[in-house]
């Protein structure tokens, strides 16, 4: 099948339409950050502020198992047009929201067809090119997500300032047609016409138990408490819902999530390296620019500093991973970004202050360079070691481990830094509020601020952080040592299987 589609296919222009509609869906998170404050300035509706972000998150999250096995069913090229199409009308109608609960629904529209965008992408990319290639064109393809990482805030700081917000949404619809066109032309692929069965109950039962446990990290902690009955019966609908979901999925003629892909050791591995990967990024995401701000006292912009690194350690690493697969294989590539990982994390938990922000900066690339290696070994591993006809399903169930990851490392260290702050502030400091750690983030009330006031806060915010590294470091070493079980697969063997 391979190779009657490199025949018909123009590999180079459908390239350049998967970068095009990747890059569109990987700066979409980036830039929509930076245009918030001028969002909500205009339409309002603070509290839903969180739900922009977790939305998208949400149905993305749900979406991309699904979107997977219905790719693998009926082929790349109708799934992808599905899925740019419903993102584009997501971005259109966003940029004409009028109140923050019509932004929300559309950035849910949005987030369904971003459940789409990534997973056929790469894997129409593992589709296109040989076993040897699928490594460098891999690299590549993770760049555009480190590329977008650090234009998306300039740009979306641009747009802000100089058109207006609505054009952060609309800017995706000309990228979003050329990928679109692209694809139409330039790609071609051949589908079994048989009569496909789809697991509508599998679906059915995936949506609901993973919706409740997304909507549990997002509002447990914040909204609320984790032993609210809200909480726990979203959680208890989670178990529920996903105990049926295995049964119907063991039973199914072409279930969404083939069990037997679990029982595979090298997916396995990956998979749950993956997660651990998740937590860490959006842990680093989420806390380092308040370390940075707060507890250093640096600028936004040098916060920004000190994350950008990452994304700047990323893209680079995951082209040298496509040169090393080929050299080394998947298992010592793999293995140098769990040590990259380990060595990022360590650092992070030897952090202070005095070290200050170059310091935090180099943490955060190494970190980068470990995602970079691990990530592009895993899902060219994964596609190597998989038919045709479930490579997009292998696919997606790697990057929904991802999603998930991130999902719980927000949650769990979010809470790790709720409980310690508020553990010290209950016994160092009685006059402290957690939300005096406001100020800290404000550089012009930070500055007229007492200055024995000023250190009581930092300190109580550097306590939390503290905590939050220590766990980041914690699951740095568990990524470590899951993938020093990642199998020795060697690129003939993995080919042919």
């Amino acid at each position: 099948m391979e190779e009657s589609m490199q025949k018909k296919t123009n590999r180079t222009l459908v390239l350049i339409a998967l970068v095009l509609s990747m890059f569109m869906a990987a700066i979409e998170g980036t830039i929509v950050a930076t245009a918030m404050p001028n969002i909500v300035a205009d339409l309002g509706g603070f509290r839903l502020y969180s739900w922009v972000f977790s939305g998208f998150l949400l149905m993305q999250a749900i979406t991309t198992m699904i979107f997977g096995k219905l790719a693998d069913l009926f082929g790349r090229k109708p799934i992808f047009i599905i899925g740019v199409s419903i993102f584009l009308i997501g971005s259109l109608l966003c940029g004409f929201a009028t109140t923050m609960t019509m932004l929300v629904i559309f950035r849910l529209l949005q987030g369904v067809g971003a459940g789409a965008i990534q997973p056929i992408v790469t894997t129409i990319v593992g589709d296109m090119y040989t076993v040897k290639e699928r490594a460098k064109v891999q690299g590549y393809l993770a760049s555009v997500w480190g590329i977008s990482s650090v234009i998306g805030p300039l740009l979306g700081g641009i747009i802000v300032q100089f058109v207006e917000w609505s054009w952060i949404f609309w800017m995706n619809i000309p990228l979003g047609i050329i990928g679109l066109l692209g694809v139409i032309r330039y790609f071609h692929e051949q589908v079994n016409k048989e009569k496909k069965a789809i697991d509508y109950n599998g679906a059915g039962l995936f949506l609901i138990g993973i919706s409740s446990l997304i909507i549990v990290f997002v509002q447990a902690g914040t909204v609320w408490a984790w032993l609210d009955w809200e909480t726990i019966s979203l959680f208890s609908l989670f178990i529920i819902f996903m105990i049926v979901f295995i049964f119907q999925e063991g039973k199914a003629p072409s279930p969404i999530m083939p069990l037997f892909l679990w029982r595979n050791k090298l997916i396995l591995i990956a998979n749950l390296a993956t997660f651990f990967s998740g937590m860490i990024i959006l842990g680093l995401s989420s806390f380092l620019p308040t370390y940075v701000q707060g507890v250093m006292g640096e600028s936004a912009i040098i916060a920004g500093f000190t994350l950008s690194t990452l994304s700047i350690g990323w893209p680079i690493s995951s082209t040298i991973a496509g040169h090393l697969v080929l050299k080394i294989g998947f298992r010592k590539t793999a293995l140098l970004g769990g040590c990259a990982l380990l060595i990022g994390t360590f650092m992070f938990f030897c952090l202070t202050a005095e070290k200050g922000p170059i310091y935090a900066g180099i943490s955060s690339f190494i970190v980068g360079v470990g995602m970079g290696l691990s990530s592009t070994t895993f899902i060219v591993s994964i596609q190597n070691h998989v038919n045709w006809n479930v490579r997009g399903v292998a696919t997606s169930l790697n990057m929904f481990m991802r999603i998930v990851g991130s999902a719980v490392g927000a949650a769990l260290l979010g809470g790790i830094l709720n409980l310690q702050m508020r553990a010290f502030i209950g016994t160092e400091s009685k006059s402290l509020d957690v939300s005096n750690i406001d100020l800290l983030l404000d550089e012009n009330r930070r500055k007229s601020m007492d200055t024995e006031m000023l250190e009581k806060i930092q300190n109580g915010l550097s306590f939390g952080l503290d905590h939050v590294f220590n766990g980041l470091f914690i699951i740095g070493i568990l990524a470590f040592l899951i993938i020093l079980f990642f199998p020795n697969v060697q690129l003939e063997e993995a080919e042919e299987s």
